[in-house]
């Protein structure tokens, strides 16, 4: 399954369920009804943005402690996701503000 964001602002964004799944909840948006359908309107966007940008530092600073411990435990540094958080969620975040800007809805699903 796929999710496809659509907006009349961008082209259309793309994600693999798994990942447009953890897009919506980060965002708030992780309710079984709105992972098979939704809207995110402009008033919501600062607020999505601000949770993934957020969730981003947590992946990234979480990843750098399990770094730093192995290390410290002179064990196999454990290898990072070959495609992180932040390589999945930039394109939505650039979305998100394009369409803030514009004052245009986010729709998913239909």
């Amino acid at each position: 399954m796929l999710y496809k964001f659509k907006s009349k602002v961008t082209g259309d964004l793309i994600m693999l369920e798994p990942n447009g799944r953890k897009v919506l909840q980060l965002i708030g948006k992780g309710d079984a009804a709105s992972l098979a359908k939704g809207i995110l309107l402009p008033p919501e966007m600062p607020a999505a943005v601000a949770a993934l940008e957020q969730a981003i530092v947590d992946d990234e600073a979480a990843q750098q402690k399990r770094q730093e411990e192995a290390q410290a435990a002179g064990e196999k540094i454990p290898p990072s996701e070959s495609v992180t958080l932040r390589q999945r969620a930039v394109p939505f975040i650039d979305m998100l503000k394009r369409c803030h800007q514009a004052d245009k809805e986010i729709v998913w699903g239909v």
